[in-house]
């Protein structure tokens, strides 16, 4: 008898990649065959995947990007997608559908709905992402990852099973808690997202060099930047004294978490995902520009739990980002209790948790 068979649909970046990724490992795990469908941005992200998923690209389009010819093409794109989709479900027709958000996954979802293959939905941000909301009423389960959701559609009953991790990242949740010491180094880590964030290469140098000097000289700071600023940036802390590595992008992500005494990041939700499994406190910036002001959502069940300092970026400057990272870095028992209580929010369990669900979505139970 023939191993059942996942496709997973998600779009282009990290944010839905990385959830993807862990419940890849997981349902392979457990004795399934799994597909991968996205686009040529979602590839590239894909690198992570283990080597028995096989990638399948799609064709589809956004509504929400390019000049007026591209979005009277994406509706042609998209019916492409759905057919080529529909001709491959016949071929080799999966047991279930898992859809992680992202335009690329709208002709996986339409095909399952078409062709009657149970699906269902895993929304990683505190709000529905837009083709998620379009999809919610039409399969048979939400899954979702930040709690709670501040915008479930009609008709739909949301699950909170958490946002699963990478297995680096389960690993990393080994690693024990290391608070600031009086004369050790403190290792900052500041990392924006899959795509880095120019508001931290602006920002932080010059909160850092603020810091006051017993602290600075002893930073060990790790920072992710775009390409174009990591000389700049690695040249200016030099200039400072401070240790630095800058780079576009660390492979090793849940280890430098892992390592941090403290963190600075965006509050996408892979990010809390693990900064909560490993537990590490963390100064959250949202990205202002993020779709429904989705991060601002993820990043207040942690901020009200007190594992993080929200710190929105309108209101931000060099100063107040230096207190707020002197605040943490210079009392061992406030950044331990921040640990505590960004771990206390964690669930390391939600590759399991989904994959549990995505199992009984394929049996045709009712998911509970």
């Amino acid at each position: 008898m023939s191993a059942p068979h996942l496709v997973i649909a998600a779009g282009g970046t990290g944010g839905h990649m990385f959830p993807a990724q862990a419940l890849a490992q997981e349902m392979l795990r457990r004795g399934w065959r799994v597909t991968l469908t996205t686009d040529d941005r979602g590839a590239r992200y894909a690198g992570g995947f283990p080597p028995e998923v096989v990638v399948k690209p799609v064709r589809s389009a956004t509504f929400a990007r390019g000049g007026a010819l591209a979005k009277l093409g994406a509706p042609f794109l998209i019916g492409l997608g759905l057919w080529e989709t529909l001709r491959w479900f016949r071929r080799d027709r999966p047991a279930a559908v898992a859809g992680f958000g992202g335009y690329p996954s709208i002709p996986a979802l339409g095909a399952a709905s078409v062709a009657r293959v149970p699906a269902l939905i895993h929304e990683q941000n505190g709000v529905l992402g837009r083709v998620n909301k379009a999809f919610g009423p039409r399969v048979k389960a939400l899954a979702c990852g930040t709690w709670p959701l501040t915008n479930p559609p009609e008709g739909a009953a949301p699950l909170h099973v958490g946002n699963p991790i990478r297995d680096a990242a389960r690993e990393a949740m080994a690693t024990p808690y290391a608070p600031p010491s009086p004369e050790g180094a403190l290792n900052l880590l500041v990392f924006g997202g899959s795509q880095g964030a120019s508001v931290f290469s602006r920002l932080v140098p010059e909160a850092v060099e603020a810091l006051p000097e017993p602290l600075r000289a002893r930073l060990l700071l790790t920072q992710q930047a775009r390409p174009e600023e990591v000389d700049g940036l690695a040249a200016r802390y030099e200039a400072a004294g401070v240790r630095a590595e800058v780079a576009p992008f660390f492979l090793d992500m849940p280890a430098r978490i892992a390592a941090a005494q403290l963190v600075v990041a965006r509050a996408g939700a892979s990010s809390v995902a693990e900064l909560t499994a490993i537990g590490r406190p963390s100064i959250l910036v949202p990205y202002p520009s993020a779709m429904d002001d989705h991060q601002t959502a993820n990043a207040a069940p942690l901020a009200a739990a007190g594992g993080a300092i929200a710190a929105p970026e309108a209101g931000l400057t060099a100063t107040s980002l230096s207190g707020h990272i002197a605040a943490v870095l210079a009392d061992p028992d406030r950044a331990a209790t921040m640990a505590q209580a960004a771990a206390g929010l964690g669930r390391p369990d939600a590759a399991e948790r989904l994959a549990d669900l995505t199992e009984r979505v394929a049996r045709g139970e009712t998911p509970a």
